[in-house]
Parts: C-alpha cells; sequence; structure tokens
C-alpha cells in the first residue's frame, strides 16, 4: 500500500442551517501555548456568529473555558455537562446557558452526543482523543451520521492524522475509506465552514468486516 495523504478539506458554500448546535472537544488545562487560547477563543465567536449553539464539558477552565466565554461574550448559548467528580477538581463554568452536571463520564459523552448536531475536535489531550475515537467508532459501526471535523491548526494533530492514523490503514486495521468519516481544516476561521460537508451517507463504514 502506498503512502496515504490526508489533506484539508475545501470549504463549500453550502449552508448549515441543518446544524443547530456544535459540540466541542478541547483540552482543560491553562498550562498551554497562548496560540491555542487564541483559536479556542475565534472557535468559540465563530459558532456564536453563525447562530449556533455550543456544548461542551462544563469546564471553567483552559481551552473549555476560553471557548465557552468567546461564545457567550459574542451573543451565543452555551451548554455544558458535567460530571459531579469532574465538578470538584475541574472547576464547572457556573456562568453558562445551562450546565448539567451527570454522575459518570459514560453518561456525560453520550448527553454531549445526543444534544449535538455536528463535533469539533481542538488541541487537547488524552481526554480530547478519547472523546473524538469514540464518536469515530461510533460513526465506524453506523450509530450516526453525523459530522466530525479536526482543527489542525499550526500541524497539532499532525502526528496522528499524518502518522498513526495511515498505519492503521497500511496494517488494514482500517480502511482508506474510513477517513471520509471525519474532515480536517488548519484555519479556525474555516471551522464553521467545514460543517457544510456532511459525512458520506452513501458509504457503508460497517463493510470493513465484511
Amino acid at each position: 500500500m502506498g503512502i496515504i495523504n490526508i489533506q484539508p478539506i475545501k470549504i463549500r458554500g453550502d449552508s448549515v442551517s441543518q446544524i443547530k448546535s456544535v459540540c466541542v472537544y478541547c483540552g482543560s488545562s491553562d498550562n498551554v501555548d497562548q496560540k491555542y487560547k487564541d483559536i479556542a477563543k475565534t472557535v468559540g465567536e465563530e459558532i456564536a456568529k453563525q447562530g449556533l449553539t455550543m456544548v461542551y464539558g462544563g469546564g471553567a477552565r483552559g481551552l473549555m473555558g476560553i471557548t465557552a466565554n468567546a461564545a457567550m461574550e459574542a451573543g451565543g448559548q452555551v451548554k455544558g455537562i458535567i460530571t459531579s467528580f469532574l465538578d470538584k477538581i475541574e472547576t464547572s463554568h457556573h456562568g453558562l446557558t445551562e450546565l448539567t452536571v451527570v454522575e459518570s463520564m459514560h453518561e456525560r459523552k453520550l448527553k454531549m452526543f445526543d444534544i449535538s448536531d455536528a463535533f469539533i475536535v481542538l488541541p487537547g489531550g488524552f481526554g480530547t482523543l478519547d472523546e473524538a475515537f469514540e464518536l469515530m467508532t461510533w460513526r465506524q459501526i453506523g450509530l450516526h451520521k453525523k459530522h466530525i471535523v479536526f482543527l489542525n491548526f499550526d500541524k497539532y494533530w499532525e502526528h496522528l492524522l499524518k502518522g498513526l492514523i495511515p498505519h492503521l490503514i497500511k496494517e488494514r486495521f482500517a480502511r482508506e475509506e474510513d477517513l471520509k468519516m471525519f474532515s480536517i481544516v488548519d484555519d479556525p476561521l474555516e471551522v464553521i465552514s467545514a460543517l457544510q460537508c456532511p459525512p458520506d451517507d452513501a458509504k457503508n463504514f460497517v463493510s470493513k468486516w465484511a
């Protein structure tokens, strides 16, 4: 098998009117470079400008808090879902439009999924990867057809997108067709436009086991 080249998508000019809410996965650490904080703020602002409701993990710190604050300051609605355990160690954001406290991480992730029409993956750590991979797994086995967009700002996700995922495909634990489950953009100003490109509904990702 040759080199698998995953490229950022080309933005189309369609309407995003069918998308009412978008879930943002991102890091909760404050100890990150300012450039990541800046793009989180930009994404939050763009979500609000498009009249979308932002859904996220409910924390007040890190990129999570920055994105939520930016969306609200731009006049947007923000819904947070956090566990009672994380509320004690991360600090819930009590200035949100709506904050829901649940008991388990599984319940939290399912709630975020249920009330979101699309998903944006910003720079983050293990938790962000956990959420993104679970979402792609659910997409792969046919549990949903919601769109997933990675913001590969400053090549943050490059090792994942150009290294690990192509390796999975090369070793036949995934297929090149599975790359259609998500989109990639480099510019935070293009993230919302990327939601205009829906998943390939005709693709039967489950057939990988056939």
